[in-house]
């Protein structure tokens, strides 16, 4: 009955509980969303291009489409995996908040700019509107 914000630790959370990108709470499963260790298995601490893909969220609704930030991180267990199944239902209800791009703005799986490797460069998601 409230809106919950998750950074870091908070938005893995969230994840593994299944509050996002499902809604509710449930037993995580093997094909389930979740956060992993980064590609290069070691710690990551930079600064990182992102961009808004959705303002469906009361987080996200001053934003602009396509807006461009910068945003610190630090983590050694950020990359998001999914199986292609449940990305495409992500994908199909527009849940995918923000995505790693490069200096073109393009989302990328390309090292540095998606630092962690997380599938169709996505840096954050959103419960189902």
């Amino acid at each position: 009955d409230g809106l919950a914000l998750g950074i870091c630790n908070g938005f893995q959370a969230l994840i593994k509980l299944g509050l996002v990108p499902y809604g509710d709470i449930r037993e995580q499963v093997a094909n389930a969303p979740t956060l992993t260790f980064n590609n290069i298995n070691r710690h990551i601490s930079t600064i990182a291009q992102i961009r808004v893909a959705t303002n469906k969220s009361p987080w996200l609704n001053a934003c602009k489409l396509s807006e461009v930030y910068n945003v610190a991180l630090s983590h050694g267990e950020g990359r998001f995996v999914s199986s292609e199944e449940e990305l495409q239902k992500i994908i199909k209800n527009g849940q995918i908040a923000t995505q790693y791009v490069n200096q073109t703005a393009n989302a990328t799986m390309q090292s540095p700019f998606n630092p962690n490797g997380s599938m169709y460069a996505i840096e954050g998601i959103i419960s189902p509107p």
